[in-house]
């Protein structure tokens, strides 16, 4: 179906006026965003995106629609994997937490404006060779191979973007709030804002290169490709706000994603068969396959997450990972005097870290196992508790 060109001119004009919303609004004067607000935008936006889709299943069919949808919701469990590695690179850069929000919403729009390019070259590839069908489709498969590896999502570990930009892009050692240059000893140096801002950008086209094979897998419709891309992103910042404490606990979120991704590349290869045209296979004539349906497509990657997810909320395992790494995680934020100066937002971290150390003196010894590093581990606690003790004798003597 040929969408007119006044709906994509409204459509992209209702992302541009969220995105500029979200910065005038919430992003431009740092803070951090309390539970209630992440909460409340993060459905705010996945209720935008889904009468969005009811637009689409409403004038442009039942076919659109249910490919928008499978196309939504493939691309926010991606996008929520991704928020892992986000999680990992602010804290190699150890961004304070009120300016967050906005290293979040520069990844968005840098990722919206990568992806978009990405869209437009998939779709002119794909019009002019069907055989990019087969790469796409082992672009995915080796991606589904990567996710089984264990610690894919490794806390310390620096992805190669990082490494790259903290080697090539020297800069200050301290932030000087959202700025991304300033003065020192006379001289205009980079700071680490503009270092992590390089990373996140850098890192977002490598997640653009598993995400949009993806989504071509399930359709070929490029406007239903960009809005459900455009609208899997949008709400991204505050959901990262809202589920950083339990992002640990998606212990079996890479292999569901490995499982839905394998199984797009096997549509997509399988498509690829259909639509032949490559001289040394089958003398270059199509193949009979069977072919996946969307939506079959729809049910599978729906499947997959609620066993992914449940599975992980209920697992002791996942639980005890999730004590273990938000421990280290608040015991780090907490020593970090620059990491959050509101002193209630501190004892929120601390709070957080001391319902954690009682979480794991109660694991089995087992799960105990998960620490790595314990005694390192245990040091960094007590460190957090004496640096708590010193700032209540300061408290009690201001008073």
């Amino acid at each position: 179906m040929e969408v007119p060109a006044y709906v994509w001119t409204l459509t992209i004009a209702g992302i541009v006026g969220l995105l500029a919303f979200d910065f005038f609004f919430h992003v431009r004067k740092a803070h951090t965003p309390s539970l209630k607000e992440a909460a409340l935008w993060s459905s705010i936006y996945v209720g935008i995106a889904v009468l969005f889709g009811l637009g689409v299943l409403l004038f442009g069919g039942p076919t659109m629609g249910t490919e928008y949808f499978a196309g939504y919701i493939t691309e926010k469990a991606l996008s929520v994997d991704n928020l892992f590695v986000f999680l990992i690179i602010m804290a190699s850069f150890r961004v304070p937490r009120a300016d967050q929000q906005k290293v979040l919403l520069f990844g968005i729009v840098f990722s919206l404006i990568a992806r978009t390019g990405f869209i437009l070259l998939g779709a002119a590839l794909i019009n002019s060779f069907a055989w990019v069908f087969y790469i796409f489709g082992l672009i995915l498969l080796i991606t589904a191979g990567n996710l089984l590896k264990p610690g894919s999502h490794d806390d310390d570990s620096e992805g190669l973007v990082v490494r790259l930009a903290k080697k090539f892009l020297p800069a200050s050692e301290h932030y000087d709030g959202d700025k991304l240059f300033t003065v020192e000893n006379g001289k205009r140096v980079l700071t680490p804002m503009l270092l992590v801002m390089v990373a996140i950008g850098g890192t977002d086209i490598l997640f653009a290169l598993d995400s949009i094979p993806a989504i071509f897998g399930l359709t070929q419709n490029v406007f239903i490709v960009f809005t459900a891309t455009a609208f899997s992103l949008m709400g991204l910042r505050q959901l990262f706000f809202l589920i950083d404490g339990l992002l640990d606990r998606l212990i079996f979120l890479s292999y569901g994603l490995a499982v839905i991704l394998g199984f797009i590349g096997v549509k997509l290869i399988l498509h690829a068969l259909h639509e032949n045209t490559l001289p040394f296979i089958n003398d270059g004539e199509h193949v009979s396959v069977v072919e996946v349906s969307t939506g079959v497509s729809l049910s599978v990657i729906l499947g997959v997450l609620v066993i992914t997810v449940l599975a992980s909320i209920f697992s002791p395992k996942g639980k005890a990972k999730n004590a273990v790494s938000g421990a280290r995680r608040h015991a780090v934020e907490y020593l970090d005097l620059n990491y959050e100066t509101d002193m209630n937002e501190r004892d929120k971290i601390f709070a957080a870290m001391c319902r954690e150390e009682n979480e794991i003196r109660k694991l089995p010894e087992k799960y105990k196992r998960l620490i790595r590093n314990e005694t390192e581990f245990l040091d960094l606690l007590r460190k957090a508790h004496v640096e708590h003790d010193k700032a209540q004798v300061r408290a009690a003597a201001e008073n």
